[in-house]
């Protein structure tokens, strides 16, 4: 599944956000990731406040962010997401392999 962003994010330990972004909100929602429209705003999934504090924790974690717990509401989609994401992560350089 391909989701345009502004920029593209640099990978981190070989995955791009949004493709670990796919994965870990498959596991929360319980759905294959290839079934999360990036348009579709996650609550409508099932995504509750519980696994959206849940995933903000996952990505301080993953990607040494600090977010607000409120990301989730203030980007309610995978393509906002996505589009936040790309403004706080290094950017990859054209070999991919992001900013040094």
């Amino acid at each position: 599944m391909t989701v345009p962003t502004a920029r593209p994010a640099a990978a981190v330990d070989g995955v791009l956000p949004h493709e670990w972004l796919y994965a870990r909100l498959s596991l929360y929602l319980r759905r294959a990731p290839e079934t999360i429209d990036p348009g579709v705003p996650l609550a409508e999934y099932g995504m509750d406040s519980v696994a959206a504090l849940s995933l903000c924790g996952d990505l301080e974690d993953e990607f040494g962010l600090e977010v607000e717990p409120t990301l989730l509401w203030d980007h309610p989609t995978v393509t906002s997401l996505v589009g936040y994401l790309s403004t706080v992560l290094p950017a990859a350089s054209p070999d991919g392999r992001g900013r040094h």
